[in-house]
């Protein structure tokens, strides 16, 4: 039975991609069979013939070297960068939780540890129109623990432990907390890396420097997060 772990953020643009491609990237280098799952893209180019290029996916198989088709790893592929309720609103094609759950349950037949990147911040609306369906709705019926992605600079105490108490006030477990664009050394963001540990009560699991391309985190540790 597969394993899966879902990756979240503050917001959007703390580097969930560029994460989650050094997590799938370190489990791949450890022999673990690993693949890479989102169930909406928005902001995507356009090939020759017309069709988006899954910018994220494309991000993840290229940094990490897996495998994995880029067909599979996500079923909405929008090209205007805004939240995917309005992409399908603008290009249709709205976002269904039972095609969420079947091609995700897809990769889950072919690979042994499934990493999910969720679409901005975890109340992001993913549906609005046709139905209602915001980013928690799906770790929750995909049932998923959580590695919560945030920017290691200024503002990222109060965005932590907001989205934190949001995400166990409607008990979607999370399992720690991943610092990116990290400055070792530098007084307040050490900090906030003991700040948002003390006021979460959560780990810091990692911390990603700009330019990084390993994980500074040993695989076996990594893999525990993941549950089937």
């Amino acid at each position: 039975m597969s394993k899966k772990l879902f990756i979240t953020g503050t917001g959007t643009d703390m580097g969930k991609t560029y994460i989650a491609g050094l997590i799938v990237k370190k489990l791949k280098e450890s022999g673990r069979s690993a693949a890479y799952y989102k169930a909406a893209m928005s902001g995507n180019l356009s090939r020759a013939d017309g069709s988006l290029i899954p910018g994220d996916a494309l991000q993840v198989k290229t940094m990490s070297g897996i495998d994995q088709s880029l067909e599979s790893m996500c079923p909405y592929v929008y090209e205007n960068a805004v939240s995917p309720h309005l992409a399908s609103r603008m290009e249709g094609n709205p976002v269904q939780l039972c095609v969420v759950k079947q091609t995700f349950h897809d990769v889950c037949q072919h690979y042994d540890y499934v990493t999910v990147e969720g679409s901005g911040g975890i109340l992001c609306p993913l549906c609005f129109d046709e139905a209602r369906i915001q980013l928690e709705d799906v770790v929750k019926e995909l049932n998923l623990s959580s590695v919560l992605v945030a920017d290691a600079g200024l503002g990222t105490i109060n965005s932590v432990v907001l989205t934190a108490e949001y995400m166990r006030a409607r008990g979607l477990p999370v399992k720690g907390i991943i610092l990116n664009h990290f400055h070792p050394g530098d007084p307040m963001e050490e900090d906030n890396k003991f700040m948002c540990e003390v006021m979460t009560g959560l780990k810091v699991l990692a911390c990603v420097q700009q330019g990084d391309t390993s994980l500074a985190m040993d695989a076996a540790a990594l893999a525990a997060l993941y549950e089937a």
